[in-house]
């Protein structure tokens, strides 16, 4: 029993014994675990400080970023408000043309420095002003040079009342009178020979803008091989059209290579741009009758003292044009000089039936032009040109020498919206080379001297546009002034328009024209699609009507073509 009771008593001593070592043990355990915790709490406060410390520096860094970019930001603001607006475009579409009204040089805004922050990344650069251009499949771009193919492909169908042998290509002073065969026949003809094959090229040279400009096209004529007669294979001759390059710095502008001469009328300013003359929207490519024009080699200066107003001079090839060009009719040589006699035809005198690149000139012709756009409804031109003839007398070793010229006052001006009219008037004397050829510039007296051919001319008209739809109608009238002299035998006439003279002696040729062009897609991603439908009718008075003759020729035209035009047409911008 005592026994028992001691089992019970040692029992429960080691029991109490066991709890309280239990005990101990946890609350060793308890007292660990909470320094471990404490310690884990230290460790977090000190990471938390870390990262707000970084924080704040990011903060700091953002700040100065965000600063370098508003002064960035400010400063193309000032330049924004600094530079001129652009110019409204208001010229009348000319369809086919690529050609804008100013260069289409990127403006770029020069990047200040940006404050950097140690441990971040530099800022990337700003892109490159070119890259707001517009997209185009066809512009090419090398570093800040932009390369624009321009051109299109024209099928282009001419019917004619007569068979004048000019295709497509009017010589309105020569198609024949109804008392011949090629008067009593008609033609009918396809050709592609007018597609054009280009490029323009825009860049920035310091603050210089730099725009050059090539095209070419297929009316250079028939080649002489077999393949390249009309039989088998219509091949036709390449030829150049525009060739120039442009610079402009501030208010002035150089030009120079084989451009439109000054002498064509503009749509806008005294740019070279095609888009930017008026020559019409008719499909003849030959233009209108009464038309001032030429494709010539020179060199252009230019003065841009406003917005509204452009001044130039220009020096451009001059020729001794003595007629026989384009159709004209060319003055009866005295006999002495003539094909019986010297015959300065072929050597001294340009009268369309030599190389006139071997005419002995005596010095480029100095054409001078201002041009006024009071507003973006009216574009107005004053323009005056002046040339000089020298002929020697191989027969009596005298030399001969004249100065001509001429003057042209042109207007273009919106009566309402999307309806302009416009008027070019020119009158010279000695200057019918730029009535495309159909007024000679003199003719020579007995003894070799020069007398001057007075001519003039006046191409009126309106342009039209509704949605794709362009309508137009123009006049053009040519006047030839008589100049008669009496040859050294005291009796025949020689010279223009005297009695006896040949019916290619055109005292008057007149052209009235009008036509639609409807244009089914204009994208400037994908080209345009265009067809074209024109009609004209010419006539002519020669200053002779023989016995019996006829005392006009006259001639309906009628053009249908179909159009496909590149694109990547040139964005504009302004000065």
């Amino acid at each position: 029993m005592h026994r028992l009771r001691r089992y019970r008593i040692a029992l429960a001593c080691a029991a109490c014994a066991a709890f309280s070592t239990g005990f101990a043990a946890d609350h060793a355990a308890a007292d660990a675990g909470a320094a471990v915790q404490a310690a884990d709490i230290e460790q977090l406060k000190v990471q938390l400080e870390q990262q707000k410390k970084q924080i704040e520096q990011l903060q700091k860094i953002l700040e100065a970023q965000q600063k370098a970019l508003e002064k960035v930001t400010a400063g193309a603001a000032q330049a924004a408000a600094k530079a001129p607006e652009a110019e409204v475009d208001h010229r009348a579409a000319n369809l086919g043309e690529v050609a804008s009204t100013r260069p289409i040089i990127p403006r770029a805004v020069a990047p200040a420095a940006a404050a950097t922050t140690p441990g971040l990344p530099l800022p990337q650069a700003q892109p490159n002003a070119i890259a707001n251009i517009p997209e185009s499949p066809l512009q090419i771009r090398i570093g800040l040079a932009t390369i624009t193919p321009v051109g299109f492909m024209d099928l282009t169908n001419t019917y004619r009342s007569t068979a004048s042998g000019a295709g497509y290509a009017t010589n309105f002073g020569s198609y024949p009178y109804n008392n011949t065969a090629a008067g009593r026949l008609t033609e009918d003809r396809f050709s592609a020979g007018n597609s054009r094959i280009g490029f323009r090229v825009d860049a920035l040279y310091h603050d210089i803008h730099v725009l050059g400009y090539y095209e070419g096209d297929f009316v250079g004529g028939v080649g002489n091989g077999a393949l390249n007669t009309q039989v088998t294979s219509n091949s036709l001759l390449y030829r150049i059209r525009l060739y120039w390059v442009d610079l402009r710095k501030n208010k002035l502008e150089f030009l120079a290579g084989q451009s439109w001469s000054m002498m064509t009328p503009n749509r806008n300013g005294i740019s070279a741009l095609p888009g930017d003359l008026f020559y019409g929207q008719e499909f003849d490519v030959n233009y209108l009758n009464g038309l001032t024009w030429g494709r010539i080699p020179g060199l252009r200066f230019l003065y841009h003292p406003s917005k509204q107003v452009t001044i130039g001079i220009s020096a451009e090839n001059s020729t001794q044009y003595f007629g026989g060009s384009g159709g004209g009719g060319v003055p009866t040589l005295p006999a002495a000089l003539g094909a019986n006699g010297a015959n300065l035809a072929n050597s001294e005198l340009d009268a369309g039936v030599n190389n006139g690149l071997a005419i002995p000139n005596v010095r480029p012709d100095i054409i001078a032009k201002i041009a006024f756009e009071p507003s973006a409804r009216l574009h107005v031109e004053i323009a005056g040109v002046t040339d000089q003839m020298k002929i020697w007398n191989p027969l009596t070793n005298v030399y001969f020498s004249k100065v001509g010229g001429g003057g042209s006052i042109n207007a273009n001006f919106a009566v309402v919206k999307n309806l302009r009219l416009m008027t070019n008037n020119f009158w010279s004397d000695g200057a019918g080379r730029y009535l495309f050829g159909a007024a000679p510039n003199f003719i020579l007296r007995a003894d070799g001297d020069i007398s001057l051919v007075h001519s003039g001319s006046t191409l009126d008209g309106f342009e039209a546009r509704l949605g794709k739809t362009a309508l137009y109608g123009y006049y053009g009238g040519i006047y030839v002034g008589r100049n008669v002299a009496v040859d050294a035998n005291g009796t025949s006439l020689i010279g223009y328009g005297y009695r006896g003279s040949a019916n290619s002696q055109n005292r008057t040729m007149q052209e009235a024209t009008i036509g639609i062009t409807q244009t089914f897609f204009n994208n400037p991603r994908y080209g345009a699609v265009s067809m074209f439908l024109d009609y004209a009718y010419f006539w002519r008075n020669p200053w002779y009507v023989a016995p019996g003759a006829p005392k006009n020729a006259k001639q309906n035209a009628v053009w249908f073509n179909l159009r496909y035009t590149l694109p990547g047409s040139a964005p504009t911008i302004g000065y």
